[in-house]
């Protein structure tokens, strides 16, 4: 069954929340623990959560629609948004730019909806940075073995590509500790449960 703990110097977060009208809530954990699954449903199971849409950089894939799954802009707008200070976080994956934009977020918890984030784990520790009141959630799989499987079960890719997501993987699942909140994937229905929980309290 997935369990929830606390841990860290903010776990205060849980209890007080950010700003005492709505929360801002970090989701992270390493590639291939299951995160793009547990967000899938969770508007529908709580639609007054607003899941924040990243810009980026790379092209759009087919069945892509600009500002619904990202905002699609280009090198020269990021660097603006950059310089603006435009991004609350940002980082870079596979040679695309991923960052999330700061307004739409203060905005909507300023006016007290709860707000969710899915980003990676350098992302969030610039949310914490610039948010020190955001909960910083972790999904780790139920064992290193699992998530083996899940990152290999393509069989698409060379070994040696294979050998960095896992070394990628382990670092990051050492940096579950730096989290207020440790959720273990072992049931989707019951992770997807406990972070509304968490979100909207």
């Amino acid at each position: 069954m997935p369990t929830a703990s606390l841990q860290g110097p903010h776990s205060g977060a849980l209890v007080h929340g950010v700003t005492g009208k709505a929360r801002l809530t970090v989701l992270s954990g390493p590639s291939g623990v299951g995160k793009s699954t547990v967000i899938a449903g969770l508007r529908q199971a709580c639609p007054r959560i607003w899941l924040s849409i990243s810009v980026t950089t790379r092209q759009p894939r087919p069945g892509e629609v600009n500002g619904r799954e990202y905002h699609f802009v280009s090198e020269q707008e990021f660097d603006r948004m950059i310089e603006q200070g435009d991004l609350l976080e940002w980082a870079v994956f596979a040679g695309s730019r991923y960052g999330t934009p700061r307004a739409a977020v203060t905005e909507r918890l300023a006016s007290g909806v709860p707000v969710l984030l899915e980003i990676d784990i350098t992302g969030a520790r610039q949310v914490r940075r610039a948010m020190p009141g955001a909960l910083l959630v972790f999904l780790e799989p139920p064992s290193w073995d699992e998530l083996v499987r899940r990152l290999t079960r393509r069989g698409t890719e060379a070994p040696e590509v294979i050998e960095r997501r896992l070394a990628t993987a382990r670092s990051e699942i050492e940096a579950g500790a730096e989290f207020d909140i440790t959720l273990v994937n072992s049931s989707v229905d019951e992770v997807r449960r406990q972070l509304v929980t968490l979100v909207t309290a």
